[in-house]
């Protein structure tokens, strides 16, 4: 089952008061594969939130979202909240803290209309995290 598309956000979306450009550059996202650079954010919301450290900012979409009941996001591997429900969500964007690229991923679970449910991760680990 497929039908739910990930990318990297314009530069310019906000995110709790910080543009997707002060979090990463150049995250393109390649089959099953994001790569790209997530910067070090060390003051603002999402810190204040989670902590210092490295965040990637993602944008879903769906031709149409009315196909499914349920599209659960997180990362897999994550001290965090674990997933959350992105089907009411009215931009359907997302950031996460990556801790560790290199064992982490990014999942998408999709529960079609029909109850049918499907998982699609995303490796992080072409990921270059910024320490500074």
């Amino acid at each position: 089952m497929s039908g739910v598309s990930i990318a990297a956000p314009d530069a310019d979306t906000d995110f709790w008061g910080t543009p997707a450009s002060a979090i990463q550059t150049g995250v393109t996202v390649s089959g099953n594969n994001i790569t790209g650079t997530l910067k070090y954010v060390s003051t603002g919301a999402l810190v204040s939130g989670w902590g210092a450290g490295n965040f990637l900012a993602i944008a879903f979409s769906a031709s149409n979202w009315s196909n499914y009941t349920s599209v659960m996001v997180g990362l897999e591997n994550s001290a965090g909240s674990g997933l959350v429900e992105l089907i009411n969500d009215p931009d359907k964007m997302g950031v996460f803290k990556i801790s560790n690229k290199d064992i982490q991923r990014l999942m998408v679970v999709l529960t079609n209309s029909a109850g049918v449910t499907s998982t699609v991760y995303y490796n992080l680990d072409g990921l270059t995290c910024e320490t500074s």
